[in-house]
């Protein structure tokens, strides 16, 4: 059965959680939550999902699924190119990493994370983009 909207923000928050606990075993260093990160001219503060202290590593985590069809969600694909926008405002040195929780939808080739990569790939620049799964595995899809 479906999610109700209501547990989304729930959902989120429990997959950026599984998020910040991978990336710290990963890279061997605290990730803070949440951190105000200033962007543009002039700066503003944005809050990116999580990054590590001295904001090198910034990340955005988004726990979307095919619909309920198997068709693409359009409006949360607009999501990750938001996300992806944010992301453009920081230094080229910083590492950017999207983490997208896997979902896989029966018939399709492509997970919702291969599919965004190759539609809208070209929006990427130096953005990597890290597929979770279920069970804690990264797939780095780019």
């Amino acid at each position: 059965m479906p999610n109700k909207n209501t547990e989304n923000p729930l959902i989120g928050k429990a997959f950026q959680k599984k998020v910040q606990k991978i990336l710290v075993e990963r890279y061997n260093m605290d990730f803070e939550w949440e951190p105000a990160i200033p962007i543009g001219t002039p700066p503003k503060n944005h809050r990116f999902d999580l990054s590590n202290k001295d904001r090198t590593i910034v990340v955005e985590c988004k726990c979307y699924t095919w619909t309920d069809a198997g068709n693409i969600p359009s409006a949360k694909l607009m999501g990750l190119n938001e996300a992806v926008f944010y992301f453009g405002f920081l230094p080229s040195k910083t590492i950017k990493i999207l983490c997208l929780k896997q979902s896989v939808y029966p018939g399709k080739t492509d997970t919702l994370a291969e599919y965004y990569v190759r539609v809208h790939g070209n929006l990427l620049g130096d953005v990597k983009v890290f597929e979770i799964t279920d069970d804690g595995m990264v797939n780095v899809i780019r």
